[in-house]
Formats: structure tokens, C-alpha cells, sequence
């Protein structure tokens, strides 16, 4: 059942603990099935409440999953095996177009921005007690919210889009409670919402956004909550058209208790217009972070909602790091008020390059998607062999697996390195290591 691996503990956090160090050292793998909790209670010596307690906490972490009579097991992708481990690694002399990471040449230099900021905060030093949003920051933020047709609600703000959704997330629910989440989608969240011990529902997407009726019958199923990426999804590149918004409210209103969670991370790097769902529920919350425009070590967030959402959250986050530092605040907007990014110039650039590799792979009869920002999204039949052969041609890809549970295989592709020169290449080597086929859609 476990091979070679022994689970040993006298209490209930040692036994979790030595299932979970097991899980992620790779002694134990996805889906290996756990002794029966009797069965491991008479190994160890303890009693089964013991062992039934260290399964619970499990479950709870997101490493096993439970179903009745057939057992414990480790779930396929446990939380303590993160996809970021789902990689290629880089050799010498290969391209990496795999990261994520934005253009360098399009973030702005941070020099002025935090020199700005601390000499004002040496003016003007933030003490304890005072209020955890810089005004500044709040009314500027507020006043693209608004513009964008984002309902009325306070703003708060976190350390990056991840913190803002995890906050929303454990300030409605607990543990069991279902998560409808798009697949593929954002690798990190798919390893958050199981390690927070809430289960996630597949949801598929298109170019347009999630799919209505895989919502539709993911409410229906008992999900409590739905995480939708209005642009610049990733790793697709689908962003939320009004005609999708439409589609998508209208099931919404059918299910007014669910949690709506929008991540709008495409702010400033994207020039397809914003259409949000919120305000269709009676809790909701949209989130905006600087990390893709202006740099990923900036880790803040602006996030808006309904008063009790926003509310649960800054609750919370006065009891543990009390605040985002006032520094970095007054940093990001120096540098939104300077002008220090031209959003038009960014997002042209990045559609330039999704545009030309899409058209160029269409050429060679491979089919790709990349609606908005910096990725393009390829399936493919076979991926394992796919990134295998694209490494040989000197082309470092994400796999897919890093992004989907049941959608079907792909690769993922970041524009944000390519030059004008780079274009044919590349599509000639993934041209060569997919070959081409019919049109693959990726839900």
C-alpha cells in the first residue's frame, strides 16, 4: 500500500506530519491509498481517534482526500507538492519562455518612485494606530474602480492578488466547502484552495471566459464560491466579454449566497475593456495587483467588495501583519501618478507578439489562444513528449500539467521575451515537436 514507507507518530501532529514530510520529499505520491485508520492504530500502538484526528488535519491541508468506504488517499495534487515544482529545467543556451514573467523593458525603474516615498515618509513617518490604506492610494484606486463600472465599496489593500483571495476565501468558508475555479488556470490558486481544505470544481474556459454552463452546474453541485479572471487569464489568455459578462451575471443571480471572487491582475497590461460581475451576488470582491505592470517584487493589491466581505478581511489582517507597509504604498502611487507606465504601449506590445506567434503557428497548423497579456496557450495531444522535444530545439515551455486538473493537455507559451526575430523559430519548433492536426479547443 505504501511501499517501503513507514508512517510513524505517537500523537495526531506527528502522525499528519510524517504522512505530510513523506508527501512532499516524494516518498509517498498522488494517489498512493493510506492504511485504514484501525489498521494504522494498532501499527502504531495508538487509538483510532488518534489516527482519525491526523487524517482530519490532512484533509483539512489539502494532502488526502477521503471517499467513505473506499478510503484515504493522497490527493492527486496535493498541496504540499506545488505545480510550481512542475517545470522544465533550463539548460544553458536555451530559451525560456516559460516563466511568466513580464517584459523587463516594459516595467518602469523604481529608483524615483521609492526615494519619493521614503523621503515623505521620513516627513511624515506612519506610526501604529494610524489607517492601514494610504488616502492617496485609496482614491485613485477607487477612482479606476469606478470608471470601469465596479460597483461602490471600500478598498483595502494586500500583499499581491494571492493574499487577497486567501483572505476572501477562509472569511466565508471552511473547510470542505466546494471552489469553482477555471481550469486551466493559475497554477498557484489551484494549490491554494486544496491547502486551505476547501475542495475545487473544475470549470471550463474559453476565449470569452468561463463557460456558463460548467458555472451553472458547478453551483448546482454545492459550490459556495467562484473564482473568475476577468483578463489576461492564465494561462489562456481569455478575458470576460460584455457578452460572456451577460451570460455569466444571469447564472449568478440564480445563486445570490455565492462567494464571487474576480481577479483583475490584467489591469494596465491589457486594452480590452473591463466587464465585472460584481455586485450580481450579495458577496463579492474584486482584486487588482501591480505585480504584471509594474514589477512581481511589488507586492501589493487593491481589492474592493461588499462592506461585510471587506470588512472580514481588514479584520483580520490588523490581527496579523496589521497593514501593507505605507512605504511601498505611497511608492505605487508615485508611480501611477507619474506616468511611470503607458498601459497603451504595454498592452500593444504584448498583442503583438501573442498576435504574430498565434498567426504564424496558424500557418503551420497549429492551433493557439491568447485573447490578452503576455501567454499563449497551445493544446496538444501529447505534452510530456511535446516539451521534451521543444527543449531538444532549444525552446523551454511551460507543460500544462502545472495549470489544469480535467482540461485537456497544452502548453503554455510567455511572449513577454520574444523579439521580432524569435517568432518563425519558435513556431517552427513547435510546429515540429505538436505537428499539426485538427483545431484543439482547451476545455
Amino acid at each position: 500500500m505504501l511501499g517501503e514507507y513507514r508512517i510513524e507518530g505517537c500523537r495526531a501532529a506527528e502522525i499528519a506530519a510524517s504522512i505530510e514530510g513523506a508527501v512532499g520529499s516524494g516518498k509517498l505520491e498522488p494517489g498512493q491509498l493510506l492504511p485504514p485508520m484501525r489498521e494504522l492504530a494498532e501499527q502504531l500502538g495508538v487509538n483510532p481517534n488518534t489516527v482519525a484526528a491526523a487524517y482530519r488535519t490532512l484533509r483539512e491541508r489539502g494532502v488526502i482526500e477521503t471517499a467513505g468506504r473506499r478510503g484515504s488517499r493522497i490527493r492527486s495534487k496535493p498541496a504540499t507538492t506545488g505545480r510550481e515544482y512542475i517545470r522544465v529545467e533550463v539548460p544553458d543556451g536555451v530559451r525560456d519562455v516559460a516563466d511568466g514573467n513580464p517584459d523587463r523593458a516594459l516595467l518602469p525603474g523604481l529608483a524615483e518612485a521609492f526615494a519619493a516615498a521614503a523621503e515623505r515618509s521620513d516627513r511624515e513617518p506612519v506610526m501604529y494606530g494610524e489607517a492601514a490604506v494610504e488616502p492617496e492610494l485609496a482614491r485613485l484606486a477607487r477612482a479606476e474602480l469606478d470608471a470601469d463600472g465596479v460597483p461602490d465599496g471600500p478598498v483595502v489593500v494586500t500583499s499581491g492578488s494571492l493574499d487577497a483571495i486567501e483572505r476572501v476565501l477562509v472569511s466565508h468558508l471552511k473547510p470542505g466547502d466546494a471552489v469553482a475555479v477555471e481550469d486551466p488556470g493559475w497554477g498557484s490558486l489551484l494549490d491554494l484552495v486544496p491547502a486551505l481544505g476547501l475542495r475545487v470544481v473544475s470549470v471550463g474556459v474559453d476565449d470569452e471566459g468561463p463557460v456558463p454552463d460548467d458555472v451553472r452546474r458547478a453551483l448546482e453541485a454545492g459550490a459556495r464560491a467562484l473564482i473568475v479572471t476577468d483578463r489576461a487569464q492564465n494561462p489562456t489568455g481569455a478575458a470576460v466579454s460584455a457578452t460572456r459578462a451577460r451570460a455569466l451575471r444571469s447564472v449568478l443571480e440564480e445563486y445570490p449566497a455565492t462567494l464571487l471572487i474576480e481577479d483583475d491582475h490584467g489591469h494596465r497590461i491589457v486594452d480590452l475593456p473591463l466587464h465585472p460581475l460584481a455586485g450580481t451576488t450579495r458577496h463579492w470582491v474584486l482584486v487588482r495587483s501591480v505585480a504584471k505592470a509594474y514589477g512581481p517584487d511589488l507586492r501589493l493589491a487593491v481589492l474592493t467588495g461588499d462592506p461585510v466581505t471587506v470588512d472580514r478581511v481588514h479584520g483580520r489582517q490588523r490581527l496579523g501583519p496589521g497593514w501593507v507597509s505605507h512605504l511601498l504604498q505611497r511608492a505605487v502611487v508615485h508611480l501611477w501618478t507619474s506616468g511611470a507606465v503607458d498601459a497603451q504601449v504595454v498592452a500593444a506590445s504584448y498583442e503583438r507578439r501573442r498576435d504574430a506567434l498565434i498567426g504564424a503557428l496558424r500557418k503551420r497548423g497549429v492551433t493557439a489562444y491568447g485573447r490578452s497579456g503576455m501567454n499563449v496557450w497551445i493544446p496538444v495531444p501529447d505534452e510530456t513528449g511535446a516539451v521534451a522535444r521543444l527543449l531538444h530545439a532549444g525552446w523551454a515551455v511551460a507543460p500544462g500539467a502545472r495549470f489544469r486538473m480535467s482540461a485537456p493537455p497544452g502548453l503554455r507559451i510567455t511572449v513577454s521575451p520574444l523579439t521580432p526575430g524569435d517568432i518563425e523559430p519558435l513556431a517552427d519548433a513547435v510546429a515540429s515537436a505538436v505537428g499539426p492536426g485538427p483545431a484543439r479547443r482547451y476545455v
